[in-house]
């Protein structure tokens, strides 16, 4: 929707769009009605449609309470969960549509507590008062298309601005992750954080400590994935809050003075990270995106001055994938995300052995061998890792990395190197050897592949010669 129209006081087209965006709504509001209790859609749905962005789940906000929410939806939803009733939080599906509708509430947290305590409320304006944002304390009562914004979110939405309902002091004392949201919608909505606002995350930033890290975790991955994580990841620096959760972050601002020149490393992370985005194929990727801003995190524990005022970073790749490793399991990221980004980034300088060609076939193998699954991310990563001003440097470097890809075809091709096996499996080295399954037929296996990224396809006869005669040299 346009500004102009954002602009309009006229209710009722804004109650149309919601209608056309949300026609379930209707419906499910007419059953609370008839059931005698309220019910308004909030929040990001009521946002996003007077933005003309898409509305997918639907949050609900209504004064009845959690357990006669169920007798009233019980017949009308296909699913019903209560993972979120202890916060008075009911989710249920409807056809393609997952909902959420939540009891009037306030909530706060107790200093010392990672929870909130929660209690019910009995009056919209009450319920839009506690949500973080104005922008996000707009709501249009059901099944009447009445728009409520009692905080200005409307006027908001036009400025593109972040602010809170009341003071920011108390909505993020209340719960400090929003301090997080705020630089998360500045990524997501590209929208300019109150100064208000700014200046009570940095004063409060030291609060974030008691959020768990699951959620922490959420916000981020959300801020890293928006349209314009660079907005919020300096905000997040600026405030003193990546400091908090994301310490590895802002010190990548080396110190640079005249004698020792290096590039900021702070600033090449933030555009290593934009031109990784630039790459994406099929919609926001969160493992490369956060190789790309971690990618360099090792560089300050590795710095080092060298005679001619130069710096080096000797091994930063590997001691960033430790670091890496290290705060993304200390932030609960799954398994597979944190060793996709570890791996990613050790690798990310494996190509600048490659020279001008040099490789040959069997270090071709073994690049693609040892990326697995991550060649593609690994080939995005490299490329955006290039942020030389020399656009000499930087032809050269493209055309050097065009040349390993065209040579990686080319085996893929010829031996589909993603594949790539020994010639003899565990069964078949047990018998070439007589001996019975254990750590000798580990160390043949890992021979056999050896032999065959150095050499390619040899033929079963040939590698069983090469495995005798490596096992008489064994003893």
């Amino acid at each position: 929707m346009s500004n102009d129209e954002l602009t309009s006081n006229h209710h009722a087209a804004i109650a149309e769009l919601l209608g056309r965006v949300t026609p379930l709504a209707d419906d499910l509001g007419r059953v609370f009605a008839a059931a005698g209790q309220e019910l308004a859609l909030v929040g990001g749905p009521v946002r996003d449609a007077l933005l003309g962005r898409a509305v997918n789940d639907l949050d609900f906000a209504t004064d009845a309470h959690p357990e006669r929410i169920l007798e009233i939806v019980e017949d009308w939803a296909d699913t019903v969960w209560t993972i979120g009733i202890e916060f008075g939080t009911i989710g249920l599906r409807k056809g393609d549509h997952q909902i959420e509708i939540t009891t009037y509430r306030s909530e706060s947290y107790d200093p010392k507590s990672r929870k909130p305590e929660v209690a019910y409320g009995t009056s919209l304006e009450d319920d839009l008062a506690r949500r973080d944002f104005a922008v996000n304390a707009m709501a249009a009562r059901l099944p009447g298309h009445e728009f409520v914004d009692p905080y200005g979110g409307l006027d908001d939405l036009r400025a593109k601005a972040i602010r809170t309902p009341g003071r920011p002091e108390d909505s993020f004392g209340d719960d400090p992750l929003r301090m997080l949201r705020a630089a998360r919608f500045s990524s997501q909505l590209g929208f300019t954080v109150d100064p208000a606002v700014v200046t009570a995350m940095t004063e409060m930033a030291g609060r974030i400590e008691i959020v768990s890290a699951e959620r922490v975790r959420d916000e981020l991955s959300k801020l890293l994935l928006g349209t314009y994580p660079r907005e919020g990841l300096a905000l997040l620096v600026d405030t003193g809050l990546a400091a908090q959760v994301l310490p590895e972050l802002p010190k990548l601002r080396l110190e640079i003075d005249e004698h020792h020149r290096h590039k900021d490393v702070y600033e090449h992370s933030l555009i290593v990270l934009e031109q990784a985005i630039a790459q994406e194929e099929h919609g926001p990727d969160l493992v490369l995106r956060l190789a790309a801003l971690l990618h360099d995190i090792g560089k300050p524990k590795t710095r080092s001055f060298i005679e001619g005022g130069r710096v080096t970073f000797h091994h930063h790749e590997v001691v960033g994938a430790s670091m890496s490793k290290a705060r993304l399991v200390a932030l609960r990221y799954p398994k597979d995300v944190v060793a996709d980004v570890s791996r990613l980034v050790e690798l990310h300088l494996r190509f600048h052995g490659y020279g001008t060609g040099e490789w040959t076939d069997s270090a071709v193998r073994r690049y693609v061998r040892d990326a697995g699954h991550l060649l593609s991310r690994l080939h995005k990563l490299t490329r955006a890792d290039c942020t030389t001003r020399n656009r000499r440097k930087a032809a050269a470097l493209a055309r050097t990395y065009d040349d390993l890809e065209r040579r990686i075809a080319r085996l893929e091709q010829e031996e589909e190197l993603a594949k790539i096996r020994p010639e003899l499996d565990g069964h078949e080295i047990q018998e070439v050897l007589g001996l019975a399954p254990g750590p000798a037929i580990g160390k043949a296996y890992r021979f056999l592949l050896d032999l065959r990224l150095d050499r390619g396809p040899i033929g079963k006869e040939a590698a069983i010669e090469a495995l005798r005669e490596w096992a008489r040299e064994q003893a």
